[in-house]
C-alpha cells in the first residue's frame, strides 16, 4: 500500500471498523443462497418428509462438525454459537413443521422453506435483538434447502490461498468457521456488537461492516482493509498487498513484545482484563478475567449442566487464568434464549426477562450456580468474584449479594446496563463491592437504539456524551465510595475510547483478549490529565 494513504488506484470505500488491524489481499465474495426451482409434483409425500428430516440432520451434523473443530483449535466461543445453530436446526417443532408440510404435498426443498419463514416471521415479530437474530434462521434453510436438493451448502469459500472475505452478512456459523486463509473480513451490512465484529476482535481479524458499496467491487479485485478507520482501498498491486501484510505483522509482534500491567505515562494503573466464554479463549497478556460469560456452558442445552458439570468449567478457567476473574452469572433471555428454562415468548424481549430478571421465575438456577462457582473457587484457590447482569434496582443488587456471599463467595458485584443502575450508583455501591460497565447494553437502552442496528451506529457510539454522562457518574461514585469501577463492554477495547474512560475515572478495562496490547499502549502514550483533558472534551 502506498506510503501517502489506502487510496489504491482504484479509489477508496469507507464503511464501519469493528476491528483493529491492516490487511490485504485478492477480494473473494461469498457464495449465495441455492436457488429455489419451481414446485413439482409429489409422488410419495413420506419420502419428501424423509428427505425434509435428513436433511435438517445434515445441516445439524455439519454444524456440530464445524463446532468440534473450533473447539479444538482453541475457538471456544465459537464452539459454542456453533452448537446453539445445531441446536436451532434440531428443532423437534422445525422438524415436525416441515413434515407436516411435506404430507401434505410440497417437495422437500419447499417444506424446509415454508417451516423456516414461519419460524423466522414469529422471530422478527418480536422486534428487537431477536428480530436481528432470525437471520440466523435464513442461514440455517439455506443451508437445510440446499441439502435437500444434493447440493453443496451455502458459506465460506476455499480458493486455496490467503484472500480477504466479502459477503452481504456473515451469519454466526459462518463466522465462527473461519479459516487461517481468512486475511480480513468486510460486510455489505452488520453493526458494531454484531455476530462479525465480536468473533473478529476475538480472532484478531481486521473487520468493516456496513460498507454496501463493496457489492460492486470484482472478485479478485486486491484490496486493503483498516480496522481501525474502516477504510478500504482498492486495486493495490501484489507488492503493495505484501507490504501491507508485513507492517501489520510488524507491529503485531511490537505490540505483543510490550508486557506488563497498564498504565498511563506518569504510572497510574489501570487493569487491563479479558473477556471470555470459556477457558479455550484465554489467551496471555491481560491482567486477569473481567468478564467471564457462562451462558455459553448453557446454549446448547436442554436440560441444564449438572451441578459437577458447571463445577469443571469454572475450575478449568480459575485454574488456568492469570489473576483474578470476575464471573458474570447466567444472562439468559432476549439475544440468548436458552431452551432449558422454559421461558414465555415476550412482545419486547430487550425489556423484559432476561439476565438477574431470571431469577424471578426460576430462582434454583442461579442458586446451583453460585453453589458450582463457590465450589470450583474452593478447590483451586483462585480470586474469583461474581458478578450479576441486568440489576435495575440497589434492592436486587441487595439481594444478590446475600445469596452469592451465602453460597461462600467473598467479593461480589454487579453491572451496569440499564441507565435506572447508572443514576444510582452510589446507592448501588454501598450494597456491592464493584461495578463493571456493559457500555454496549448501557448505550442500547440509553438511546433506545438497537446494538445491532447498522443505521444506528451514531447512537451506539461509545464517545456518545450522554453515555460518557452515565459512566463518569459511576466512577465517581466508585472514587466516593473507594470501591472498583470498570468496563467491560466493547468501548474498553478500542484505543480511542479507552483514554477517556480511564480519564472518567475507571479503574479497569475487560475486552476481547487480542485487544489488549493496543490499549496497553495507548494508555502507555497519555499522562492521566491528557486521559482527563480528553474525557472532558468528550463531554463537552
Amino acid at each position: 500500500m502506498p506510503e501517502t494513504g489506502w487510496a489504491g488506484p482504484g479509489g477508496r470505500l469507507s464503511g464501519l471498523g469493528v476491528s483493529q488491524g491492516r490487511a490485504a489481499g485478492p477480494l473473494v465474495r461469498m457464495a449465495g443462497p441455492p436457488s429455489l426451482p419451481a414446485p413439482r409434483p409429489v409422488a410419495d409425500p413420506e419420502a419428501e418428509a424423509a428427505t425434509a428430516v435428513k436433511a435438517l440432520e445434515a445441516v445439524t451434523a455439519d454444524l456440530n462438525r464445524r463446532a468440534a473443530a473450533a473447539r479444538t483449535g482453541g475457538g471456544g466461543e465459537a464452539a459454542e454459537i456453533l452448537e446453539a445453530l445445531a441446536m436451532i436446526a434440531d428443532d423437534p417443532m422445525l422438524r415436525e413443521e416441515a413434515e407436516t408440510r411435506a404430507r401434505g404435498g410440497a417437495d422437500a426443498a419447499h417444506a424446509l422453506e415454508a417451516a423456516f419463514n414461519g419460524h423466522r416471521d414469529a422471530l422478527a415479530a418480536l422486534g428487537g435483538y431477536l428480530a436481528e437474530r432470525a437471520a440466523d434462521l435464513d442461514d440455517l434453510k439455506h443451508r437445510a434447502v440446499a441439502a435437500a436438493l444434493g447440493l453443496p451448502m451455502p458459506g465460506l469459500p476455499d480458493p486455496g490461498h490467503p484472500y480477504v472475505l466479502v459477503a452481504g452478512d456473515l451469519s454466526p456459523a459462518d463466522t465462527a468457521g473461519l479459516g487461517p486463509d481468512v486475511l480480513a473480513l468486510v460486510t455489505e451490512r452488520g453493526g458494531p456488537t454484531s455476530h462479525t465484529a465480536i468473533l473478529a476482535r476475538a480472532r484478531g481479524l481486521p473487520a468493516v461492516v456496513a460498507c454496501p458499496a463493496v457489492a460492486d467491487v470484482p472478485d479478485g479485485t486486491i484490496v486493503g482493509v483498516d480496522g481501525a478507520s474502516g477504510e478500504i482501498a482498492l486495486g493495490l498491486t501484489p507488492e503493495q498487498a505484501a507490504e501491507v501484510m508485513e507492517r501489520d505483522r510488524a507491529e503485531r509482534a511490537r505490540l505483543a513484545a510490550a508486557t506488563g500491567p497498564g498504565r498511563t505515562a506518569d504510572g497510574h494503573p489501570v487493569r487491563l482484563l479479558a473477556n471470555i466464554g470459556s477457558a479455550a479463549d484465554l489467551r496471555p497478556g491481560a491482567e486477569g478475567v473481567g468478564l467471564f460469560r457462562t451462558e455459553f456452558l448453557f446454549l446448547d442445552r436442554k436440560q441444564p449442566p449438572s451441578p459437577e458439570e458447571q463445577t469443571a468449567a469454572y475450575a478449568e478457567v480459575f485454574e488456568r487464568a492469570e489473576g483474578p476473574v470476575i464471573v458474570r452469572t447466567l444472562d439468559a433471555g432476549t439475544d440468548k434464549p436458552l431452551p432449558f428454562l422454559g421461558l414465555p415468548e415476550e412482545p419486547n424481549p430487550a425489556l423484559g426477562v432476561r439476565g438477574l430478571r431470571v431469577d424471578r421465575l426460576l430462582p434454583g438456577v442461579l442458586d446451583a450456580q453460585l453453589a458450582a462457582i463457590a465450589e470450583a473457587a474452593r478447590a483451586t484457590g483462585a480470586d474469583v468474584r461474581v458478578m450479576a447482569p441486568m440489576v435495575t434496582t440497589p434492592a436486587e443488587a441487595a439481594g444478590f449479594v446475600r445469596r452469592a456471599r451465602a453460597a461462600g463467595i467473598a467479593q461480589v458485584g454487579v453491572m451496569v446496563e440499564v441507565p435506572a443502575a447508572a443514576l444510582r450508583a452510589a446507592e448501588l455501591l454501598r450494597e456491592v463491592d464493584f461495578l463493571s460497565i456493559g457500555t454496549n447494553d448501557l448505550a442500547q437502552y440509553t438511546f433506545a437504539a438497537d446494538r445491532q442496528h447498522p443505521a444506528l451506529a451514531d447512537l451506539l457510539d461509545p464517545r456518545q456524551p450522554a453515555l460518557l454522562g452515565l459512566i463518569e457518574a459511576c466512577a465517581a461514585a466508585g472514587r466516593e465510595a473507594g470501591k472498583p469501577v470498570g468496563v467491560c463492554g466493547e468501548a474498553a477495547g478500542d484505543p480511542a475510547v479507552a483514554p477517556l474512560l480511564v480519564g472518567l475515572g475507571v479503574t479497569s478495562l475487560s475486552m476481547a483478549p487480542s485487544c489488549v496490547p493496543l490499549v496497553r499502549e495507548a494508555l502507555a502514550g497519555l499522562t492521566l490529565e491528557e486521559c482527563r483533558e480528553l474525557a472532558r472534551e468528550a463531554l463537552a
